[in-house]
């Protein structure tokens, strides 16, 4: 049996949404069984999504949505994946300030129209960044999230080997 590929798709201005994706990688790599891309969002198109066999997709809060630069993924990889990705697993990491809820429904709605299947409740570690110098500050991830961040990472590769997912 073909070993399986997870796919985690990023975007981060400040480094924090980048700690938790390669939080997330080295979880996965880790845990052994499947293998795992981590790719920028502008490095990713459709022909990565279609070549992985579930998706991780991290992005921070910007203005109560997800990045430009994850959206702008989705854009160019949405109708060359659609109707030929359906029943995949995926789960969401989301970087925010205060809350992060919105981008974790943006990735959920994305998710819905490619026909996705969530695996896990978005990820969501907030940063308490509140004001301009805050929220463009380089971050640094407590070591406790990034805990969840490698663990959700070591499932999703555990899951897509088990053929839970």
């Amino acid at each position: 049996m073909p070993r399986k590929t997870l796919l985690i798709v990023y975007h981060s201005l400040t480094d924090g949404t980048r700690q938790m994706a390669q939080a997330a990688k080295d979880g996965a790599a880790a845990e052994g069984s499947a293998d795992v891309r981590l790719l920028h969002a502008r490095e990713a198109g459709a022909g990565d999504v279609l070549a992985a066999d579930g998706y991780l997709f991290a992005t921070p809060e910007n203005l109560a949505a997800i990045s430009g630069q994850l959206k702008d993924f989705f854009d160019r990889s949405y109708y060359g994946a659609l109707e030929r990705i359906n029943g995949r697993p995926y789960a969401s990491l989301v970087c925010a300030g205060s809350d992060g809820q919105n981008a974790a429904r943006q990735i959920a709605r994305i998710a819905t129209g490619w026909r996705l299947k969530p695996v896990a409740e978005p990820l969501i570690v907030c940063t308490h960044a509140q004001t301009p110098e805050a929220i463009l500050a380089t971050k640094q991830i407590a070591a406790t999230d990034l805990a969840q961040c490698r663990a959700l990472g070591e499932a999703m590769a555990a899951g897509l080997a088990m053929g839970v997912f």
